[in-house]
């Protein structure tokens, strides 16, 4: 059986990959927290309850059916709640060239997954961990068959290397990670406005290059996703916390109440104070359909 690195109750635990390992099955759960050490390439998938990401790209919340795909600087810290379970795979040295492959080529980002793609990834991930330890060939494809997952789950979110300039496809793949890297800093810093200039310098690109190309690659500019990204930060917030509206804002990265109540109404159409009303009020009334459906099922 692969070996598995696994925190649970409480326990912390510290991964470096030795030279000679090339891969690693994790597993967080129950209040349990991981630290990945820098060169390992990491892949989450979190199966139930909620757990904190912190990497060098920002922080992130992952729930239930959420993904993230880290590069091999990110260097993540990951703290699982109550309730909370992620699994991983960590990837360095040779087992690095699988990501070579078309089928199995992964970029930095993260996103939510179906309930039957999420029972997939964990099959998956159970067979990878099952195999016997001294079968690389065997190994090998089930841990392609994993990554081919997440990939079809990356391309379903409309990720194409076409739409990434270079001439040649080795320069347009490498363009677009820099681009998913910068694209995945915005999500994990919904707290403050991250510049272009910053974005550009992470990426290696200058600010004119880096602002066409990450126009063309995601259909909108890097300051229009920061805005998009932080409103649905505070939507979040409205609905799930008992922070006031001017909290919310701050949060958010928003100097003032007032410019934040301004660019909430302008995208979503109506007040931070009415939206959580109604938002709230939906879920309620969906609840109350749920126990009355369960309680006539019997």
């Amino acid at each position: 059986m692969q070996t598995i690195n696994w925190a649970d109750r409480g326990q912390n635990l510290t991964i470096d990959l030795q030279s000679d390992i090339t891969r690693g099955c994790i597993g967080v759960s129950r209040m349990s927290s991981v630290q990945v050490g820098s060169g390992a390439f990491t892949l989450w998938l979190q199966v139930r309850g909620c757990s904190r990401m912190e990497s060098s790209e920002g922080r992130f919340h992952l729930h239930a059916g959420h993904w993230i795909v880290l590069d091999r600087n990110s260097q993540p810290r990951l703290q699982a709640d109550r309730r909370g379970l992620c699994i991983g795979v960590a990837l360095q040295g040779n087992a690095l060239e699988l990501l070579n492959a078309d089928a199995c080529r992964l970029y930095p980002g993260c996103g939510a997954m179906t309930r039957c793609d999420l029972q997939i990834a964990i099959r998956l991930w159970r067979q990878l961990v099952r195999r016997p330890a001294h079968d690389r060939v065997s190994g090998d494809a089930m841990l392609r068959a994993l990554l081919r997952h997440v990939v079809h789950l990356q391309r379903s979110m409309g990720l194409q290397e076409d739409r990434c300039p270079g001439r040649s496809l080795h320069r347009r793949r490498h363009v677009l990670g820099r681009l998913c890297r910068a694209h995945l800093t915005l999500q994990g810093n919904v707290d403050r406005v991250v510049s272009i200039g910053e974005l550009a310098e992470l990426s290696s690109l200058s600010y004119w290059y880096f602002s066409k190309a990450y126009q063309g690659v995601f259909g909108e500019s890097p300051q229009a996703a920061g805005v998009r990204l932080r409103m649905e930060r505070a939507a979040e917030l409205l609905l799930d916390s008992d922070l006031i509206v001017g909290e919310v804002g701050a949060a958010c990265g928003f100097e003032s109440g007032c410019s934040f109540a301004r660019a909430f109404r302008a995208h979503f159409g109506v007040t931070a104070s009415a939206y959580r009303c109604q938002m709230r009020a939906l879920r309620t009334k969906a609840q109350v359909a749920h126990i009355h459906r369960a309680s006539r099922t019997g």
